[in-house]
């Protein structure tokens, strides 16, 4: 796709003019973790290749991303892939370990992020538009094709921890203790993560998400510095190449500070985290799309309850724009039937 094509009248397909502000009825639904552990055709394919592999492998990332939209005729399929491909791309040792997740090499020092260059990027990605431009071919005619990456903030966490934690406080410290080091790991992870959203977006993504997942953990100050201000830059950036792109912003847990990182960033949407409020916060920032929020343990358990949850937000931001998900991924023993209903109740079938 050519800045010329990214620039036509948008898209008649329900969840593209929900993210460009239309209150479509019923919402256009997609869940975050859609591809995944819950689907035993997904498990299927975990038997064939490590998580890195089914990522890098185009035939193998386009089926995963192509499994609930066949189930489910989901209004958006998000590309499969993972945060970590950035630092992956840049030179950082990544591998997945059953039971622990993510596992990296820590990056410390000055030499151990000098050894990683933005400039490998674009030939390591390259399977993954290679996945991006299949799907523009593969997909249902009016659903939807998204991109994403993780928030520089997010993603640093990882790089500097060397993988998951319950507080992130190694880097937190970085933050405090080396301040100059992980100011120019953010600068060098925004250019990175604009670039390749903008990549993504020439291979076929009509619309890209920012995960922010772990901009909770800071105060409103570090909030501003390392997740308002690299997601306006970013935003900045794929807005001038492509500026009839939506983009969703989703700061997790950000609670009040939502409101600055709505009108500072320029994101079209907002992704709602579960303990959100949708009716409070559409007053706070009432000229985005929201998206969002139930709660993956909700859909998890399922039965009455599911359906009376899904109805509550469907229809408190009824004549609003609104995109329906959940307020996390789904979780990974959910009964796959569970997400028909979902999908069933929202539609109002």
């Amino acid at each position: 796709m050519n800045s010329e094509q990214s620039s036509l009248a948008p898209s008649q397909k329900p969840l593209l003019k929900a993210l460009n502000g239309e209150a479509v009825w019923p919402p256009p639904i997609w869940l975050m973790r859609q591809a995944g552990r819950y689907l035993p055709e997904f498990r299927a394919m975990r038997e064939k290749a490590d998580f890195l592999t089914r990522c890098m492998t185009p035939d193998m990332a386009e089926e995963l991303t192509l499994q609930p939209i066949r189930r489910y005729a989901m209004d958006g399929a998000i590309l499969f892939s993972d945060i970590l491909i950035l630092p992956w791309a840049m030179g950082q040792s990544l591998e997945f370990i059953e039971g622990r997740g993510p596992v990296l090499n820590a990056i410390k020092s000055y030499s151990d992020l000098e050894k990683l260059s933005l400039s490998r990027v674009p030939d390591i990605t390259a399977p993954v538009r290679e996945t991006l431009s299949r799907l523009r071919k593969s997909l249902p005619q009016m659903t939807t094709l998204l991109g994403f990456a993780g928030s520089p903030f997010t993603v640093s966490c990882y790089m500097v921890e060397g993988g998951g934690s319950k507080d992130f406080a190694v880097t937190r410290k970085m933050m405090q203790t080396e301040p100059v080091l992980f100011d120019k790991l953010i600068e060098k992870l925004t250019i990175g993560t604009a670039e390749m959203l903008c990549g993504q977006i020439e291979a076929g993504a009509e619309t890209v998400m920012l995960f922010d997942s772990w901009a909770g953990i800071l105060p409103p100050s570090a909030f501003r510095k390392y997740v308002i201000e690299p997601t306006r830059q970013i935003v900045a950036h794929i807005q001038k190449r492509y500026p009839l792109i939506p983009i969703i912003g989703f700061p997790r847990l950000g609670g009040v500070m939502v409101k600055e990182y709505v009108e500072k960033t320029g994101v079209k949407t907002l992704a709602l985290d579960t303990v959100a409020d949708p009716a409070k916060v559409s007053e706070l920032v009432p000229n985005v799309t929201l998206q969002g929020n139930l709660d993956p343990m909700i859909l998890f358990s399922g039965g009455e309850n599911l359906r009376k949850e899904a109805l509550s937000i469907r229809d408190k931001l009824r004549g609003k724009p609104h995109v329906f998900n959940l307020g996390h991924g789904v979780m990974q023993h959910t009964p796959p039937e569970n997400v028909a209903e979902l999908v069933k109740t929202v539609r109002g079938l």
